[in-house]
Formats: C-alpha cells, sequence, structure tokens
C-alpha cells in the first residue's frame, strides 16, 4: 500500500484532514516538543481508531511537515 493510500485511507475513516487532526491534538495538549511516537499514535489510536500502520503514517506525515519536531527530522 503507497503512503498516499494510507493518508487517504486516514481522511475517508476519521472524516478530518492531517491538518484538523494537528489542530485537534493541539488543542487536546497532545503535541509537545519531545513528543515520542508512542504518545502521539496511542492518541491516534485512542482519538480516531486508527490501526498501528495508519497512526505511523500519520506521525511521519506530521513529521514531514515539521508539525513534530525529532532528533531524527530533517530541517
Amino acid at each position: 500500500m503507497s503512503f498516499e493510500t494510507y493518508m487517504d485511507n486516514i481522511a475517508k475513516k476519521t472524516g478530518k484532514t492531517p491538518m484538523q487532526m494537528r489542530d485537534e491534538a493541539f488543542r487536546q495538549g497532545v503535541l509537545a516538543a519531545d513528543m515520542k511516537a508512542k504518545v502521539f499514535t496511542d492518541w491516534l489510536k485512542n482519538e480516531y481508531q486508527l490501526g498501528h500502520g495508519h497512526a505511523m503514517a500519520m506521525w511521519k506525515y506530521f513529521i514531514d511537515q515539521q508539525w513534530i519536531i525529532t532528533k531524527h527530522s530533517k530541517l
């Protein structure tokens, strides 16, 4: 499955765009400077009932958009 397919399936399942999910994560205090993948993916699994693969795809998307900064982020 391609990354784009993952993202399309996430949007269909949740009814949310990545930006809407980012805004919700911010409102709920989920996003943090030292965010760990498990905290973020657990939130997605609980909030949006995403599976692990889809949650990890969203983690990558957030990093790629620089909405989450990790020591591995490309700046």
